[in-house]
């Protein structure tokens, strides 16, 4: 032990503070476990301060925004100005109710906290490092472990997210200032939310991609309404184009790009947002200490307990390989972990896993797609509702997109759904109730819905594929 170097023991020691980690932390609490959480940063992780949290906000600002001044049909004219600084503010103030929210909701169910970074010294202790010049250090002993350290956003060769005209998202959710051009580098997920949301608020946006569509994994159907949306908005695509550096002149930076072929193209921006992924968080705890070894990708393999190699260390979240990057599957492990911890009879289960992307429109998906089905030996029943045929959708001014529901034709139980359209990340949560009880279409489509409203597109797709929808054609 080192000069200024104290000891304690806990019977559950979590490492990361985020959706996975707090998570697991509390319900290790809540099974009468003496539970210790370490964080370095910032309650609640990257999702709640510099992710999920809010990108969400800053969407539902641009959103509003937009909306407001491009209502004519509707009979509403208006110009809106938006304050980026105090939009900053609010969107900080949501922030911070949420994540004192999650310090206070640890420490009333008893959860210890300590700020540090956390590395492991053998595999049952971890050496704390305490912020700050002369805090010192302190060693946790441990029977459990539960590694919820996170993601970071990968960075590439000719970007340094050091320079002021290179963001990342972070960079761009923290902005107090709309660039009148903006070069996105990466048509996913993020790429997407933050060019639509850019360009709602009056950025000239232009998207790079490598790929010859946005939105990698999802169905093209899907994915083309989104597209059809951001050109409607005036977005620039450019597929099959890797960014490959930027360079600053009088007119601000020109973004470099180059085809498989050799072709180089140039982009005029005073911005370039990098978002092309994340990568775990598994190189800053020395896990050989403790007998553990990430692959070559960073991720470390789990069972179905969340168990690792080391089967007292468990991990979850964005370092578990195999598992989608998402908050709520990272908080849904941390308590199969906590619980299994204690004993109870538990184990994570990926059939019903909702997705979602908050562009526009937003996008909902849970289990599999048609192709998906069939690679898994089912003869797919399929079902699909377009919003245009929804009254409400109509009300609203936003009709793009549709329902889809996949089943088993044998059994008629519900195997996913794909939704594209108003309010999508809402509207999924039935369809994922759904798979999870074992519905079938029948189920679904003899459940009586709410009139009018967007759910009922969903009970629409699930008669559509029974041949019985009123609503719209059946196939």
């Amino acid at each position: 032990m080192v000069v200024g170097d104290i000891a304690t023991g806990t019977e559950v020691l979590v490492i990361g503070a985020g959706p996975g980690g707090y998570v697991a932390a509390i319900r290790a609490a809540q099974q009468g476990l003496d539970t210790t959480l370490v964080e370095k940063d910032a309650y609640g992780g990257t999702c709640l301060n510099y992710g999920c949290i809010p990108s969400k906000a800053l969407i539902t600002s641009a959103d509003l925004a937009h909306e407001a001044g491009n209502a004519e049909e509707m009979g509403i004219h208006a110009d809106p100005v938006v304050d980026m600084s105090q939009l900053r503010d609010w969107k900080d103030g949501v922030v911070n109710q949420l994540t004192g929210g999650v310090e206070k909701l640890c420490k009333a169910n008893g959860v210890n906290l300590v700020e540090g970074t956390a590395r492991f010294k053998d595999e049952n202790a971890v050496r704390i490092a305490h912020g700050g010049e002369g805090q010192g250090s302190e060693t946790i002993e441990f029977e459990h472990c539960i590694i919820a350290t996170g993601s970071r956003v990968i960075q590439i060769p000719g970007f340094d997210f050091a320079d002021e005209q290179v963001w990342s998202s972070r960079d761009a959710l923290a902005a107090d200032t709309v660039p009148d051009r903006l070069v996105v580098v990466g048509g996913g997920y993020i790429g997407m939310e933050l060019s639509t949301t850019f360009a709602k608020l009056g950025s000239e946006v232009t998207v790079v991609e490598m790929l010859d569509d946005i939105l990698p994994g999802y169905e093209s159907d899907v994915a083309r309404v989104v597209r059809k949306r951001a050109e409607d908005l005036g977005i620039d695509m450019n597929f099959g184009e890797g960014a490959s550096g930027w360079r600053e002149d009088d007119d601000g930076i020109m973004v470099t790009t180059e085809t498989e072929d050799g072709e180089e193209n140039e982009y005029r921006a005073d911005k370039v947002l990098v978002a092309v992924g994340r990568s775990p968080v598994t190189d800053t705890m020395e896990l050989e200490n403790a007998g553990l070894e990430a692959d070559e990708r960073g991720f470390l393999s789990v069972d179905d307990f969340r168990r690792t190699d080391v089967e007292h260390i468990y991990a979850v979240g964005d370092i578990v390989a195999d598992t989608p990057m998402l908050a709520h599957v990272a908080s849904k492990e941390g308590i199969v972990a906590a619980e299994h911890i204690a004993g109870e009879p538990v184990a994570f289960d990926s059939q019903a896993v909702p997705a979602a992307v908050f562009t526009d429109p937003e996008i909902g998906t849970v289990g599999m797609t048609e192709d998906e089905a069939e690679e898994m030996g089912f003869t797919p029943l399929v079902g699909q509702m377009p919003f245009t045929a929804s009254g409400r959708a109509l009300t609203t001014g936003h009709a793009d997109g549709f329902v889809r529901i996949v089943a088993d034709d044998d059994s008629g139980f519900i195997l996913g759904a794909q939704i594209v359209g108003p309010e999508a990340s809402e509207l999924v949560a039935e369809v994922a109730l759904a798979i999870e009880m074992g519905a079938t279409l029948e189920d679904v489509a003899s459940t009586i819905h709410t009139h009018p409203t967007l759910a009922e597109a969903v009970m629409e797709a699930a008669e559509n594929a029974l041949g019985q929808a009123i609503h719209t054609l059946n196939r």
